[in-house]
């Protein structure tokens, strides 16, 4: 009995340290995506990989980026980096989606450029033997063909058309907004043109006390600006708009301001990294509803601005940071300044630190009303205040442990909308 106990616990030993061995065998990657992936879906239709939580432990690192596009869709790249054995092994692959594409479409198009990428670490994997390659799918060539030499009857514009609603209420208060958008754009590789019209409704109403308080926003703001690239590291341009603003005090505001741009990289690598700087002049003519705390109702005010930003999307994280300084030339002491930055750091495989920091200085609050704000537009939030700061910012550690290699997909009890 004891020599067919230790028999059958050999066996099981024997068959778990296969099955180990065998689960060895897989190639190990690690999922950076930095836009919407459905892992879940991967996970399903490529059962030949492990896909790992630690990006240390994997063999293939693959960092998953997105830039929208002229056409209204997005460019999504790839970057695969080889690790450990793998090393030597790096790729980059990219596609793009059109605007109206589905998420059923966008993973499918996501799948099939993973598996292409990864097809040359896998094929260093007994798992190779298993892989059937096809390239036969003469129809789809043809179109691509075919679509690629089709003339553009809109000649790259896009356009984009919005209205909506909401409402909300409470047995004291209640609010509704209205809002509209139209948008154009044309992008190619050099030149970038934009429009935008848009207006919005605000009106809530206070219940307390038997005292009814009604509040009403109104603005609207046209907006277009233009841009020219003539090297991979120059661009130059404009910003001009109208607005109408009551909770600001502007009755009507032109602006127009034109600018240079220096990417220190080159354009083309806005998916990896991204470093501008932007100098120009501006010129604005306000007309307002009351009369300001300078004692002007209308005025023609000439400033400038400078501004930074970069973008870093690397394998330990990504890091996002701006700054700019804006003053009026009039009275340089009228300025304001400010820095933003989101930072997602992976310290080790397991630990990652993130932080959210936006935080202005303001001093050149030129609209405000002369004579204040009353306790009722106070409260109600109708008329801006005086403030020399704004700030938000929110910052932590997250830490993960336990099993780094877990391929199972179970979509039970899953929350949906509150359910």
């Amino acid at each position: 009995m004891n020599k067919l106990f230790t028999l059958v616990l050999l066996m099981f030993v024997v068959a778990k340290v296969n099955a180990q061995n065998a689960d060895s065998l897989k190639l190990k990657v690690f999922i950076d995506c930095r836009t919407g992936c459905d892992l879940d879906f991967i996970k399903t239709e490529i059962p030949i990989i492990d896909f790992v939580l630690d990006r240390v432990a994997a063999d293939a690192h693959v960092l998953v980026t997105t830039q929208p596009i002229g056409s209204g869709g997005n460019q999504y790249q790839l970057n695969i980096y080889g690790q450990h054995k793998y090393k030597n092994i790096s790729d980059t692959l990219t596609f793009n989606t059109t605007a109206n594409a589905t998420a059923s479409e966008t993973r499918q198009k996501l799948l099939q450029h993973l598996m292409l990428g990864l097809s040359p670490l896998v094929a260093k994997t007994l798992y190779s033997k298993t892989i059937k390659i096809s390239m036969k799918d003469e129809a789809s060539a043809k179109a691509v063909i075919s679509e690629t030499g089709k003339k553009d009857k809109w000649n790259l514009w896009v356009y984009n058309v919005s209205a909506s609603g909401s409402i909300s209420a409470e047995q004291i208060y209640k609010n509704n907004v209205l809002s509209s958008n139209f948008s154009a754009d044309r992008i190619t590789n050099k030149l970038k043109v934009h429009f935008n019209l848009n207006g919005n409704l605000h009106n809530s109403t206070f219940d307390y006390d038997t005292v009814k308080y009604t509040v009403k926003n109104t603005d609207y703001n046209f907006y277009h600006y233009l841009s020219k690239s003539f090297s991979p590291h120059w661009s130059y341009g404009y910003q001009t708009s109208f607005s109408n603003n009551t909770f600001n005090n502007i009755k009507g505001s032109v602006y127009f301001g034109p600018a240079i741009e220096f990417n220190v990289f080159k354009y083309k690598d806005v998916n990896d990294r991204f470093f501008v700087l932007r100098y120009g002049p501006d010129v604005t003519n306000n007309h307002y509803y009351d009369t300001t705390i300078f004692n002007k109702q209308k005025e023609v005010i000439y400033g400038q601005r400078f501004s930074a930003a970069l973008i870093l999307n690397k394998k330990w994280g990504t890091f996002n940071t701006g700054v700019y300084y804006r003053n009026y030339l009039q009275n340089s002491k009228l300025n304001s300044k400010g820095i933003n930055m989101q930072a997602n750091v992976k310290v080790t495989g397991s630990l990652t630190f993130f932080v959210n920091i936006d935080a202005n200085i303001v001093h050149d609050q030129i609209n405000l009303v002369k004579s204040g704000a009353t306790e009722q537009e106070v409260l109600t939030r109708q008329r801006q205040l005086a403030s020399s700061y704004n700030y938000n910012t929110s910052f932590g550690l997250n830490f993960r442990f336990g099993s780094i290699l877990n391929n199972f997909v179970n979509p039970s009890f899953q929350s949906y909308h509150g359910f």
